[in-house]
């Protein structure tokens, strides 16, 4: 199949080339984006009545699902920086991780909870039908075993 063309190929019938599209020089040593601070967090000494360690799979599992994954690895990542008192930048989702008291930010000082608490009633509306079914069926367990012969909470272990 032939296409016939209409007449001569003029140099505007084309579109347009770019040709600054290399960058000057010099501007590959700009930053444009602000470095995030660096901050050092600290152990927040808050005995908690139901809470796993925060390399339970009940917090991937149920907080990841209540807040993110992300918030989550935030959280870890805070919690490791903090036993270890290295610092770290400051966390994109550390106002959720306050928003849900798994953190206390104020000022320039951050203290992350040394474990992590059982999600409260509010948090469990957030998850799927049938997490929360899942969630019901594996916390009780876990709520006995965090409750002494009294009732009341245990202590943690190694305190």
């Amino acid at each position: 199949m032939r296409y016939a063309v209409p007449g001569p190929v003029r140099s505007d019938d084309c579109p347009p080339v770019a040709t600054d599209t290399a960058p000057q020089p010099g501007t590959a040593r700009r930053i444009s984006a602000t470095p995030r601070a660096i901050i050092r967090p600290a152990i927040w000494p808050d005995p908690l009545t139901a809470s796993v360690e925060p390399t339970d799979p009940y917090v991937r599992r149920y907080w990841s699902a209540a807040i993110g994954p992300s918030a989550v690895a935030d959280l870890l990542r805070l919690v490791t920086a903090a036993t270890r008192g290295n610092p770290l930048p400051y966390p994109l989702y550390l106002h959720v991780l306050a928003a849900e008291h798994l953190v206390l930010h104020y000022g320039s000082r951050v203290l992350v909870r040394e474990r992590v608490p059982l999600l409260t009633p509010r948090q469990l509306r957030l998850l799927p039908s049938w997490l929360r079914a899942e969630h019901a069926r594996t916390a009780p367990n876990r709520d006995r075993q965090l409750l002494g012969p009294n009732g009341r909470p245990a202590s943690p272990p190694g305190k």
